[in-house]
């Protein structure tokens, strides 16, 4: 709401101008000519509506809906939670909406909503290479999932000298790798069993192909070596590495000699929500809260939620992809946070960054050849006995905000497909 209520007082500010532009010539206060210098504006989303905005009403006010929907559940009611709202706020119907539930990937809804609105969407994660005041060099990540050989190959040609860095082709460079400590590479609550997989890949700043091949790369900092050490020999110089510690500050003498961004947020995200990326998803959440200690992330996730006006009751954020078993969210939450997101500056560019029914991501084999094909933009969820899928359903009255999570049903994919269906029939809700 803050950064709502700025973009709205935005142009009163710039209609009055500062105070000293009404002074006359001359005037003390008046400052000199060579200080009125137009500093260009950054560009800025158009302001939300003036009035406030809708927030999700507590009861059930569609009652065919909410009968249909129990008739879907049936037996199985007790281990589902279905929430579904319109844009007005109205909840159509709710299923056991406010029990707390492991999410899965349905986690990433939050990861993403969050640093969409913290960073904006012309955000790119920075891998930069630095020189520090004893000549020796410095590499600094953000974590870019996309990090790769050519990067590395980039880097290395800089640090010998050949491209603006110090010291001749061929000489021995000094070079520092700031990485996080390995006990915070995987969040506590990840099933070690999980860390050899490709899914489970260990969360680091600087991260070549996201530290995944087939499977896991269990030691980050020591393949990055290998493949630093090799570049630079190929290109007839010798590397010296030591690793410092990532939230050690880069000193404030230190010189930018380059630096790769990644592609852009709305390719982040996409690869977070579309395809389900556990590391991107990871990587987002930490840089939107602005530090790598988990434990701060987790409260800071949490006060942002709050500052959402959603549905809190119950709600444990354990990490940013959905892989810890610890996460809890209800379906109001989620479908809450849905309609807010759908109202944002940045809406549009969360809900492209959804899998589509039969069509794209995640969602692209399921309900293909159905109504709900082409019509729901939404993020799948997968772990043992948990299955979740969350978005948005485009209908002839508007769009539908449905949440569903089952932990321990026996066909959800069909369960599901019916709720959407029911959500459809827009003639249950006038």
């Amino acid at each position: 709401m803050a950064r709502a209520l700025g973009l709205l007082l935005l142009p009163l500010i710039s209609a009055a101008g500062p105070a000293w532009a009404r002074l006359p010539a001359g005037h003390p206060a008046m400052p000199a000519p060579e200080a009125l210098v137009q500093v260009p504006l950054a560009s800025l989303p158009g302001a939300p509506p003036p009035i406030g905005l809708p927030q999700m009403q507590l009861e059930v006010s569609c009652q065919p809906l909410q009968q249909r929907l129990r008739a879907q559940l049936a037996g199985e009611s007790a281990v589902w939670s279905v929430t579904i709202a319109d844009a007005t706020g109205r909840l159509l119907a709710d299923v056991n909406g406010a029990v707390p539930r492991i999410p899965a990937s349905n986690q990433k809804l939050i990861s993403t909503a969050y640093a969409l609105d913290r960073l904006g969407p012309d955000y790119r994660l920075r891998s930069q290479l630095w020189r520090l005041a004893d000549g020796s060099l410095r590499l600094t990540g953000e974590g870019d999932p996309d990090l790769a050989l050519p990067q590395l190959q980039r880097f290395a040609k800089l640090a010998l000298g050949s491209g603006g860095g110090s010291g001749p082709a061929g000489s021995v460079v000094r070079l520092q790798l700031a990485e996080e400590p390995p006990q915070a590479w995987w969040p506590a609550g990840w099933d070690p069993s999980d860390r050899y997989y490709a899914y489970g890949a260990p969360i680091t700043r600087l991260a070549v192909t996201s530290n995944a091949i087939h499977e896991a790369v269990l030691n980050p900092p020591t393949r990055l070596r290998t493949l630093l050490q090799r570049t630079v020999a190929q290109q007839g110089g010798s590397l010296q590495l030591s690793l410092v510690s990532a939230r050690q500050p880069t000193p404030a003498d230190a010189v930018l000699l380059h630096e790769e961004a990644s592609a852009p947020m709305h390719n982040l995200l996409s690869l977070a929500n579309t395809e389900s990326h556990n590391f991107t998803a990871e990587v987002l959440l930490r840089q939107a809260a602005g530090s790598w200690d988990l434990n701060e992330v987790r409260q800071r996730t949490t006060l942002w939620l709050q500052e959402q006006g959603l549905p809190m009751q119950g709600i444990r954020i354990a990490d940013g992809s959905g892989l810890d078993r610890a996460n809890r969210l209800t379906s109001r939450l989620l479908a809450a946070l849905l309609l807010r997101m759908d109202q944002h500056p940045y809406g549009r560019q969360y809900l492209a960054s959804m899998a589509v029914t039969g069509v794209r991501g995640t969602l692209r084999n399921l309900y293909k050849g159905t109504s709900l094909e082409g019509q729901f933009f939404g993020k799948t969820g997968t772990i043992s006995g948990v299955r979740s899928i969350s978005g948005v359903l485009q209908t002839a009255a508007g769009p539908r905000y449905i949440s569903s999570i089952s932990n321990g049903a026996g066909s959800p994919n069909s369960t599901i497909g019916a709720v959407l269906r029911e959500a459809q029939n827009t003639a249950l809700c006038p």
